[in-house]
């Protein structure tokens, strides 16, 4: 009976040292600021490094002629003219014009349509695998229909662009209104949420991060068109990223066109930098992230 005290007391003391322990570790200071910028960035640093380690042994082995394949050095020495060069933020700044104005119109489309297909039962046996359709369709396959309707014009990018977006952002729209629980619907009625307002309140909050989702594949699938467009569509007396790849191309400046697709390649990693945080931010909001999370 003694050892069976003793040993219950022993089991006592461990749980309440480990629920002790659990509670000093709950108010142990979270890491610095700047401790978590240096271990989400490290990793894409040493990435980088890798890559143009890689690039520059490609170079070494004289796989390709050098005025075909420059290495690092050459490229980034351009790299740093072009930055300072008006040809790039004049390029930039019509590139940024028609992914915007595309990519927002692409945004109403696709939640209009996938909020209508997502609610009524017509619409969704009419469209529902149309629009999953539409999404895996290539963007450049829809070019020559578009060069036939508009010629080699802005309205040509213009579609191309938001056919190419709309069906993920509809797609988006209609899994995340799918996955809200029919309770949490049933409960904002009982509420008094009402037609609306029951999108507003319930709906629209619970299918959030399924629509940013969305919004960030729909992104993806805009600025992949319109880089494609603007390979095809060259408009003269605009210049633009894609044209002047094509130029780049056209006069077998590997430098300049390796410049330009580094630019590219930074664009995208910035926006999808943005919608990280806004997806980090959802999270941090429903309590799947904690406050000092990454």
């Amino acid at each position: 009976m003694a050892s069976d005290t003793l040993a219950g007391s022993t089991r006592t003391d461990a749980e309440i040292s480990g629920l002790d322990r659990l509670e000093i570790a709950g108010r142990e200071k979270p890491p610095s600021r700047a401790v978590r910028v240096w271990a989400a960035t490290w990793p894409k640093f040493a990435a980088l490094a890798l890559a143009i380690a890689i690039w520059q042994a490609v170079v070494w082995s004289g796989w390709k002629d050098p005025w075909a394949l420059p290495g690092p050095g050459v490229v980034f020495a351009d790299l740093g003219r072009y930055l300072v060069s008006s040809a790039l933020w004049e390029g930039l700044a019509t590139t940024g014009r028609r992914a915007l104005v595309g990519f927002a119109a692409a945004v109403a489309v696709g939640l209009l349509l996938g909020l209508g297909v997502a609610r009524v039962k017509v619409l969704r046996a009419a469209l529902g695998s149309m629009i999953t359709a539409l999404q895996t369709m290539p963007s450049i396959a829809w070019f020559p229909l578009a060069i036939l309707l508009f010629q080699l014009s802005e309205q040509a990018i213009f579609f191309v662009v938001v056919l190419g977006a709309a069906p993920s952002v509809a797609n988006g729209v209609i899994h995340g209104v799918d996955y809200v629980p029919p309770l949490l619907v049933r409960a904002g009625r009982n509420l008094g949420a009402r037609g609306l307002n029951l999108y507003r309140y319930v709906i629209a909050p619970a299918a959030l991060p399924a629509i940013v989702a969305g919004l960030k594949q729909g992104w993806a699938f805009a600025w992949r068109s319109l880089m494609a467009g603007e390979l095809l569509v060259v408009i003269a007396e605009r210049t633009s990223i894609g044209a002047q790849l094509t130029y780049a191309r056209d006069f077998s400046d590997a430098p300049r066109l390796m410049s330009i697709m580094i630019v590219i390649l930074v664009v995208g990693l910035v926006v999808d930098a943005a919608f990280g945080a806004a997806d980090k931010a959802i999270r941090r909001r429903w309590g799947v992230l904690d406050q000092a999370g990454n």
